[in-house]
């Protein structure tokens, strides 16, 4: 396994540098060849750029799939004495990622719904 690189916070926000880089819990991602590809927008990324993303990363709820796609941005790990030690929230990142199946059964729940409530409209004017 090799090293990675160390960064000190104050090196990533550098205004000359031609790379997107931000820090996701103690660990440096660049993200340049990414920003046409995020589903969020570059804009998301770039605002991002030199700070600590990772409360805003967590808020956000990335699928697995994100995470794993992170892992080929991966380019170092800020230097101990600067490291916040904070940790990826995993219950909300798994749990709470929607998937097609959760969106169907709330879309047959709401029909369901619906239709119940036009023919209790139609019961009642009838009676």
């Amino acid at each position: 396994m090799t090293e990675l690189k160390q960064f000190r916070r104050s090196e990533l926000t550098e205004t000359d540098s031609k790379s997107t880089r931000f820090v996701i819990h103690d660990k440096v991602y660049d993200v340049t060849l990414f920003l046409n590809e995020h589903p969020g927008g570059e804009e998301v990324l770039l605002d991002h750029h030199g700070k600590d993303a990772s409360e805003d990363f967590d808020d956000v709820g990335h699928s697995t799939d994100a995470l794993d796609i992170m892992k080929k941005y991966l380019v170092g790990e800020v230097v101990p004495e600067e490291r916040t030690n904070s940790q990826l929230k995993q219950g909300w990142v798994a749990g709470n990622a929607k998937t097609e199946e959760n969106s169907s059964d709330n879309f047959y729940l709401y029909i369901v719904g619906i239709v119940a409530l036009i023919i209790g409209f139609w019961w009642l004017q009838s009676a």
